[in-house]
């Protein structure tokens, strides 16, 4: 039986089908963001974790070294929800004990001139957060009721902003 397609087409979509299949198989490995975190102080002058879940959960959250260099990322704090979190805000105390929290890893003191990341995962990979970075300085420039976060503008480009609580809680979400 004979093939009514030529192999000059027959080349050009088996040619398009893998070019196809490799951008699936490229970008298949992110973990969908439906949740935005956040960093806060509180009255005491405790550094908060905040995190606006838009929709589905979060079981956690880590606080990570920002390097250049895989291999130089190291984990500064790690804390797991007691149950998961939904649709809504949550905060926690990254320097000691909450309520609702289980510290998997406690925070290790911050360095100077030192970038550290933090964002929101679930135990299955399912879901994570938008994470936000900050140092030192940028602790020191949070006052209660204000969250720092990278908002993403609409051409997709992050930038570190502050906002009252309540502006957070109005806005983070349209971000994702």
């Amino acid at each position: 039986m004979r093939s009514n397609v030529s192999r000059p087409a027959f080349r050009r979509v088996a040619g398009i089908v893998a070019a196809g299949l490799a951008v699936a198989a490229s970008t298949g490995c992110s973990v969908p963001v439906d949740a935005v975190a956040g960093i806060s102080m509180s009255d005491d002058g405790h550094l908060l974790g905040v995190m606006m879940v838009c929709g589905h959960r979060i079981d956690g959250a880590t606080a990570y070294v920002d390097s250049e260099d895989v291999n130089k990322e190291r984990t500064v704090g790690s804390w797991t929800a007691d149950r998961p979190l939904t649709a809504g805000l949550a905060t926690w105390s990254l320097q000691s004990p909450s309520t609702g929290w289980t510290v998997s890893s406690s925070l290790t003191r911050l360095a100077p001139k030192t970038t550290y990341i933090l964002y929101g995962w679930t135990k299955d990979s399912s879901w994570s957060s938008g994470s936000v970075s900050f140092d030192l300085t940028d602790i020191g420039r949070i006052s209660p009721g204000t969250v720092r976060y990278d908002d993403i503008s609409a051409d997709g480009d992050e930038s570190p902003i502050t906002v009252p609580l309540a502006e957070f809680k109005a806005r983070a979400c349209k971000d994702t």
